[in-house]
């Protein structure tokens, strides 16, 4: 893959490996220049590169064996702090994507169906199933249970342009003050609550969760919180699943009991 990707750049480029899981990102360098390479983006980069969400698309190449190979514009920068999600521009970022017009249309262009939470339900309980997880333990069954009480209350929704990945890691503040949101690899067309729901759990202190839906452009209702809830139940299971699919038994561990604190929230603020 490194020897192609010299092939495709020419003579004097320096390429590595980026890391991630999956072993298809690299920085290329030259001259003092630097590139991120991505092979088998998502078309859907370059609409993010057009509204500035992501860093600017520069080419986009196709390989021999039908791989497409992306270079775009590497930026000096950080990841964001955990304190510095609660900033007003994280807001201001999710509230763009959100409200976008152009990347709902590119997404359904693409053949992405908007995910309801009906189907959704179904996914999950056949994904615990194959795992044995909701025989093992009483939390996922306690989850499920949840999941199915509050399902009415999460249909008939304005669906949109999720990230679906909101964590400190995956918004870039660079040095001259811009901030980007990268790795949409998990991009949906679902509820917005899937996204700021994950931000508010996870970065922003319980009383101030009324402030920071307002500043997001938002009034916060019984159902807000009743739909963000359940998709907070449905995201710990995933991650419970997949963690136990890699038998990683720690993150297994972690994630009931993230579970366990999900489900009596549930139980004395929701129902």
């Amino acid at each position: 893959m490194i020897e192609w990707l010299g092939q495709v750049l020419g003579i004097g480029w320096k390429i590595t490996p980026a890391g991630g899981l999956t072993g298809d990102a690299f920085v290329a360098e030259k001259d003092n220049r630097r590139l991120f390479l991505k092979r088998n983006s998502s078309p859907f980069l370059a609409v993010l590169s057009a509204e500035g969400i992501v860093p600017k698309l520069i080419w986009t190449k196709r390989m021999e064996n039908g791989d497409v190979i992306t270079a775009q514009e590497w930026l000096e920068g950080r990841a964001l702090k955990s304190h510095e999600m609660q900033h007003q521009r994280v807001a201001d970022i999710l509230h763009k994507i959100h409200h976008s017009t152009e990347l709902l249309h590119m997404l359904l262009r693409m053949g992405r169906k908007p995910a309801t939470s009906d189907d959704s339900l179904e996914n999950i309980k056949d994904l615990l199933n194959s795992r044995g997880l909701i025989e093992q333990h009483v939390e996922v069954q306690e989850a499920i249970d949840y999941l199915e009480q509050l399902l009415p209350r999460t249909r008939n929704q304005e669906l949109v342009v999720c990230h679906c990945d909101i964590n400190h890691n995956n918004l870039i503040l660079t040095e001259d003050s811009n901030i980007f949101l990268v790795d949409w690899d998990n991009a949906m067309i679902a509820d917005p609550v899937t996204d700021f729901g994950m931000l508010l759990k996870w970065y922003i202190p319980k009383e101030n969760w009324n402030d920071w839906l307002m500043r997001y452009g938002v009034t916060p209702t019984r159902n807000m919180f009743e739909r963000m809830y359940w998709y907070l139940i449905h995201d710990a299971l995933q991650f419970l699943s997949w963690h136990t699919k890699r038998e990683e038994a720690a993150k297994v561990v972690e994630r009931l009991n993230d579970l366990k604190e999900i489900n009596e929230q549930v139980r004395t603020s929701i129902l």
